[in-house]
C-alpha cells in the first residue's frame, strides 16, 4: 500500500502539472534523480574449477557451488534522460560448496557432500543506457560495469574435514571483473516503479585449503548470473 504522504505528494504534483501544463509535468518527473530499489536476488552459478591439487588428492576431485537467493538492494542515479549509474549488491548469502568427482575419498563419502560454506559481498557498479522517452511507462535498459567480490566466514564442514583428513582452514582470494546487465523498468507513477533484470559477472578466485600442514589448491570461475525482481522508490 502506498504511504499516505506519498499519495499526498503525488496528488499535489499532479495538481501543479494540471495548472502549468505538460511542460510542468516533465519538469516534475526530471526532479527525481534517485531511485532506491529493494527486491529478490536469485543467483545462478555457472562455475568451473580446476581439479583439486595437492598431496593425497585422487584424479578428478573437484567441487561445485550451489545456487542461492538473497535480498537485492540497489541505488540508481539518473545522469541524463538516457543514462544512469547503478550500485547493486545483495545481503551476503551463505553459499554451499559440494564435492564432485569420486564417490569417496578413501572410505569417506565425497561426491555430493557439502564440504564447505562461505559468505560473500559483491557490490557491482553499472553504467546503463535507458531506452525510450522519460515519459514512457515501460523502459528497457542495458548496462556494463565492474564487480568486486570478497569472501568471508569461509568454513570447512564436518564432511569436508573428514574428506581432507582433519580440521581444515580455507582461504579464497578476492575478485574484480567485468559485469553486464539488461532489464525493464515499469513506472507505476512518478514515485514508484517495478524492475526486472538479468545480469552476469566474472568472478575468479583461488581456493587454498590447509590441513595439518598439507596445502591443497584449486582455481574457481564462478561466473554468476543473477535474476533480480525489485520495487523502486524515486526521490
Amino acid at each position: 500500500m502506498t504511504h499516505p504522504i506519498v499519495r499526498v505528494t503525488v496528488a499535489a504534483l499532479a495538481a501543479v502539472a494540471a495548472l502549468l501544463g505538460g511542460a510542468a509535468t516533465a519538469a516534475a518527473d526530471d526532479n527525481y534523480s534517485n531511485d532506491f530499489r529493494l527486491g529478490l536476488y536469485s543467483v545462478f552459478y555457472h562455475a568451473s574449477a580446476d581439479n583439486l591439487q595437492g598431496p593425497f588428492v585422487p584424479p578428478g576431485t573437484n567441487i561445485k557451488a550451489e545456487n542461492v537467493e538473497t535480498l537485492y538492494v540497489g541505488y540508481i542515479r539518473r545522469l541524463s534522460p538516457h543514462f544512469a549509474a547503478e550500485l547493486a549488491f545483495g545481503w551476503p548469502p551463505l553459499t554451499k560448496t559440494e564435492g564432485q568427482g569420486p564417490a569417496t575419498l578413501g572410505s569417506v563419502p565425497y561426491n555430493g557432500q557439502v564440504i564447505s560454506t562461505a559468505r560473500w559481498i559483491a557490490p557491482t557498479v553499472f553504467l546503463e543506457y535507458v531506452f525510450c522517452d522519460e515519459g514512457a511507462r515501460l523502459r528497457p535498459f542495458i548496462g556494463i560495469g565492474v564487480n568486486y567480490t570478497t569472501f568471508y566466514n569461509r568454513d570447512s564442514t564436518a564432511a569436508g574435514n573428514a574428506a581432507s583428513g582433519g580440521a581444515t582452514k580455507l582461504e579464497l582470494t578476492n575478485s574484480t571483473g567485468p559485469a553486464a546487465t539488461a532489464g525493464l523498468n515499469y513506472k507505476i507513477n512518478n514515485r514508484w516503479d517495478l524492475n526486472a533484470s538479468y545480469s552476469f559477472s566474472r568472478v575468479d578466485t583461488t581456493l587454498t585449503a590447509y590441513t595439518a600442514g598439507i596445502v591443497r589448491t584449486t582455481t574457481i570461475d564462478f561466473n554468476p548470473q543473477a535474476l533480480v525482481v525489485s520495487v523502486g522508490y524515486r526521490f
